[in-house]
C-alpha cells in the first residue's frame, strides 16, 4: 500500500477573503486517499502564508520524512498554491523531497509527468499563484498611491491621529486624545527654548511615549499641518498634496518648527 503525507495549509487573508477552509481540504485528502488505497501517515497543517516554507508545521514534516526515511512515498495536497505561492521556492523543496523519495501531488490538478509536456503545466500551476500574489500587491500599491494623491491618508494612523472610516466606510485620519500633546509639541518646539530630549522626555509624562528618533518623525511629518508627503515611485517624483483631514497645527507653525530644526 501507497504511503503519504497530507498537507493543509491556510493564512488568514486568504481563509478570510476566499473562505478556505482546513477542515475541507483534510476532508478531500482523505477521501482521495481512501479511494485510491493510499495510506495516511501523517498529517500537517500550517495558518501561515507559502511565501517562504518558513512555515511551523511545514518544518516538522521535513523532520518526520528525515527520521522516517523510506516510510513516507507521497506528500499530498489539494492544489500547488497550498504548496508554495513561490515558484524558485517550490522547484527547490521539490527537488529535496524527491531527494528523499518522497513525490509531491496535488489532488486536483494532477500532472502525469512521464508526459513531457506536463511539465509546462506544472511549471504553471507553480508560477502562477506568485503571479497572483504579484497582482495584488502591484494593485495595493497602486490603490493606496490613488487615494494619497486624493488626499486621504490610508497607511497605520502616526501619533496624535487614529485610523477610522467616513460616511462612505473608506478610510480616513482624524485627531486622537494625543492630538493636544502633538500640538503642544510644535508650540513649544517653535519657541526655540527647548532643547528636542528635554521636551520629548517631558511630553513622555503626559502620556507621549516615543522615541527620539520618531520624534524627531514626527517634527519633520507635513501630515500634522495637513500636507500628505508622497514617495517617489517607479518614475513619479516625490511629492507633497492637501490632505482631506483635519491638521493639528497651522502650516505657519509647521515651518517655523522645520526652520528651528
Amino acid at each position: 500500500m501507497a504511503t503519504a503525507i497530507i498537507y493543509t495549509r491556510v493564512s488568514t487573508d486568504e481563509q478570510a477573503e476566499k473562505g478556505y477552509s482546513l477542515r475541507d481540504q483534510k476532508q478531500r485528502l482523505e477521501k482521495h486517499c481512501n479511494a485510491n488505497g493510499i495510506e495516511i501517515v501523517k498529517h500537517f497543517e500550517d495558518d501561515h502564508s507559502a511565501k517562504t516554507f518558513e512555515r511551523p508545521e511545514f518544518k516538522k514534516l521535513i523532520e518526520f520524512i528525515k527520521k522516517n526515511k523510506g516510510l513516507v512515498k507521497k506528500l499530498l495536497i489539494v492544489k500547488w498554491d497550498r504548496f508554495s505561492r513561490n515558484m524558485e521556492a517550490s522547484l527547490n523543496m521539490i527537488t529535496q523531497l524527491v531527494k528523499s523519495g518522497v513525490s509531491v501531488e496535488a489532488i486536483e490538478q494532477p500532472l502525469d509527468e512521464s508526459v513531457p509536456e506536463n511539465l509546462l503545466m506544472k511549471a504553471f500551476y507553480l508560477a502562477a499563484p506568485q503571479v497572483e500574489n504579484a497582482r495584488r500587491s502591484l494593485n495595493t500599491t497602486n490603490g493606496m498611491r490613488k487615494a494619497l494623491k486624493e488626499g486621504r491618508y490610508v497607511s497605520t494612523a502616526p501619533y496624535g491621529f487614529k485610523n477610522t472610516r467616513d460616511e462612505q466606510n473608506r478610510p480616513v485620519i482624524t485627531h486622537s486624545a494625543m492630538a493636544p500633546v502633538i500640538k503642544k509639541a510644535f508650540e513649544q518646539i517653535a519657541t526655540g527654548n527647548f532643547p528636542i530630549e528635554i521636551l520629548r522626555k517631558k511630553l513622555y509624562k503626559e502620556g507621549l511615549n516615543i522615541s527620539r528618533s520618531n520624534f524627531y518623525t514626527v517634527l519633520r511629518n507635513p501630515l500634522y499641518c495637513g500636507k500628505i508627503r508622497i514617495k517617489a515611485f517607479k518614475d513619479e517624483p516625490e511629492d507633497i498634496v492637501q490632505g482631506i483631514h483635519e491638521p493639528i497645527i497651522s502650516e505657519e507653525l509647521f515651518y517655523e518648527v522645520q526652520n528651528v530644526l
